[in-house]
């Protein structure tokens, strides 16, 4: 198992350029399933969830062949029922994702229970409310089991706006007979992104970015190629390690039209980041003084679904807001877990207060310590990385594997910039 090695203290220049979301990558991949005809996607992000995605498609009967450093060529034509590893079901949340497509074209699907990380109860009632609502059959038997004939389109109320459960009811609905429409969709960018590539398959999906979906379903799909979109969380965690370090950077291509939002949260902690054109820069004099609430009150950053501050930079946030001057509370009421990270930057020598699982308050600025830590996951071990880049001395992450999941040579990135930071094999 690799760990980081990581000499803090050095400020960070230089450009940089995030690789494809993730959260879009893993979707588009199940929605090969739609057609028999071959899928080509550009700016694949080659880290440890797609490789296991793609492992599980390939037990179906996928065809993926890459065709360029971060291109792949998809092609779903000769499906075969099959057992999924529970194993590979395990590892990765997305398996899920195979749900939707699955029962519109074949009519039925056996999923082991899905995994991924460790940051509380992950539900997924949403996903087989919206399948039955379309005419799918659910039961479940430490197995999820998934029957249908063809989906018939509905008008759908999710419960909640997962994106997982948005995604899933999409894939589902552009085969459905007639006209769905979702309400309460998640609109996160991932989720745009894999419309707009449906719409290119033939799909018929209308009102994109808003949290409510019309959709026509059609008989078919067919072919198509899509570029994947840079990952906001990959362009965040950049800034924040340039923040952090006193450093100065550009993130080019950062797909700054979604990045509003995070823009206005991030400068409640003194974080002044500037556009330019589709690029990011970071300048090396931040103020770093956190902004109080009307009256002098404490502020808070509380996590709210998209275009609202997402809970994936919750953990990054806090590590900015150690070096920041002031106090604040941080609110995530999605996980229970989210906030357990927070004492591994105490032992460094943040001063945190956990309020409860959900929430925690930051005083600031502290010297960070070098420290010996473990990555629980991959929001909160890039996290402890930022960490480390700012602490005095040489802290060790181990469990990097966590990280890799969803950051790609996130090493080499660093070190472009003027990290000190060595993968070693523990």
């Amino acid at each position: 198992m690799d760990k980081f090695v990581i000499t803090g203290g050095r400020p960070l220049h230089g450009t940089v350029q995030a690789s494809g979301n993730k959260n879009a990558a893993l979707p588009m991949m199940a929605a090969c399933f739609l057609t028999e005809d071959p899928v080509i996607l550009h700016n694949m992000p080659n880290i440890k969830d797609t490789q296991t995605m793609r492992q599980l498609l390939e037990s179906l009967g996928l065809m993926v062949e890459v065709i360029g450093d971060s291109s792949w060529r998809l092609q779903a034509k000769n499906i075969r029922p099959s057992d999924l590893d529970p194993d590979l079901c395990r590892k990765i949340r997305a398996s899920i994702l195979l749900a939707g497509p699955m029962v519109a074209r074949f009519g039925e699907l056996v999923l082991p229970p899905p995994g991924g990380d460790v940051i509380g109860r992950r539900r997924v009632d949403t996903h087989v409310l919206a399948l039955e609502k379309l005419g799918a059959e659910f039961s479940i038997n430490g197995f999820f089991k998934f029957k249908a004939k063809r989906l018939q389109g509905a008008d759908i109320l999710l419960d909640e706006a997962s994106v997982t459960a948005t995604e899933n009811t999409i894939m589902s609905a552009v085969l459905a007979k007639g006209t769905t429409t979702i309400r309460n969709a998640a609109s996160e960018p991932h989720i745009q992104e894999l419309c707009k590539l449906l719409n290119a398959m033939g799909a018929d999906v209308r009102n994109i970015g808003s949290n409510t979906l019309e959709i026509e379903g059609k008989d078919s799909l067919h072919g198509a190629e899509f570029t994947i979109g840079p990952d906001y969380l990959e362009v965040i965690s950049f800034v924040g390690a340039a923040v952090v370090t006193r450093g100065e950077i550009r993130v080019k291509n950062a797909g700054v039209e979604h990045l509003s939002m995070i823009k206005l949260v991030l400068k409640r902690l003194g974080v002044d980041m500037t556009f330019v054109g589709d690029d990011i820069l970071v300048g090396a004099n931040q103020r770093l003084v956190i902004e109080p609430d009307l009256g002098n009150a404490v502020p808070e950053i509380s996590v709210m679904p998209w275009p609202a501050f997402p809970t994936d930079l919750m953990s990054i946030a806090i590590v900015i807001a150690t070096q920041s001057t002031g106090s604040i509370l941080f609110h995530d009421w999605m996980y229970p877990s989210r906030m357990f990270f927070t004492d591994k930057l105490v032992s460094m020598g943040a001063q945190i207060v956990l309020c409860d699982p959900h929430r925690c308050i930051v005083n600031g600025p502290t010297r960070l310590n070098a420290e010996k830590l473990d990555s629980p996951d991959i929001r909160a071990g890039i996290a402890l990385v930022l960490a480390a880049l700012s602490a005095d001395g040489t802290s060790i992450i181990r469990n990097v594997n966590q990280i890799d999941r969803g950051y790609e040579r996130i090493d080499e990135k660093l070190r472009s910039l003027g990290a000190e930071i060595v993968r070693e094999t523990a």
